[in-house]
């Protein structure tokens, strides 16, 4: 609709996604075609107007690292040698990682139209909640033997990919009007890759501290995705099947 003014395209492909509600889609991609002709400055971007679906975008990108996500990712292995697997299964159960990740992410993509965002969000969450305690008290009360931490560990990503890792991009994107949503997901990004940053450089050094160790950082990380729960409840919309402007009527006061 956009680049080749295809309307007719556009409609038989979003008749698949939303079939009750294309002439809607249609009329609003317009208004979002005349509107991004006319792209607000980051002064507008940053007035206060906009203020509640930036703090929403920082917010689930922050909620994102502070599961320890990429962290347990890229320090797989590790963890999986203080649970007291040999290193060369600790790369096997490596492998099981990435395998596990694509399985769930290719549900959550089936998914997220059929639940919705918040409602995979939820799920994801209280995966979180139950996989990080759970790993904690392994570390915790040296329960460590054969299987265990490899597979709640798998739960763990599972939770992730079907829930924050479908629902992310998305969600912020649908959160800003065309506009300003270059601005909306760029603030997105940058907050993801800056806890990333932050998250995994300190992640080695409390593991290896005698005074904090993995029972302490899966249960801070357990913590965080419970006030994650809490803001998907509360404070959360409901992206799916909305359109633009009743979004912005719910996220931007």
């Amino acid at each position: 609709m956009v680049h080749k003014k295809d309307y007719q395209t556009a409609r038989d492909i979003l008749s698949i996604s939303d079939p009750e509600g294309v002439d809607e889609a249609i009329e609003a991609i317009k208004e979002d075609i005349s509107l991004e002709r006319e792209k607000a400055s980051l002064k507008v971007f940053l007035s206060k107007k906009y203020l509640s679906p930036i703090i929403m975008a920082i917010l689930i990108a922050m909620f994102n690292q502070l599961s320890g996500i990429n962290a347990i990712i890229y320090f797989a292995p590790r963890v999986f040698e203080m649970a007291g697997l040999g290193q060369s299964s600790a790369f096997l159960q490596s492998a099981g990682v990435g395998v596990i990740n694509l399985i769930a992410t290719m549900a959550g993509l089936y998914l997220i139209d059929h639940l919705g965002r918040k409602r995979l969000m939820l799920i994801g969450s209280i995966g979180y909640i139950i996989s990080l305690g759970a790993i904690a008290a392994a570390f915790h009360y040296n329960y460590l033997g054969g299987m265990v931490v490899p597979c709640l560990v798998f739960l763990f990503i599972a939770s992730h990919a079907i829930g924050q890792g479908s629902v992310i991009w998305v969600f912020i994107s649908e959160i800003f009007p065309n506009e300003v949503r270059s601005y909306g997901q760029s603030i997105g990004s940058a907050t993801h890759w800056i806890m990333a940053a932050v998250i995994t450089g300190v992640f080695p050094i409390f593991a290896n501290a005698p005074s904090v160790g993995p029972a302490k950082i899966f249960l801070f990380f357990m913590a965080m995705m419970v006030v994650q729960l809490c803001w998907v409840l509360f404070r959360m919309p409901e992206t799916k099947g909305q359109s633009l402007e009743k979004i912005q009527k719910t996220v931007i006061h």
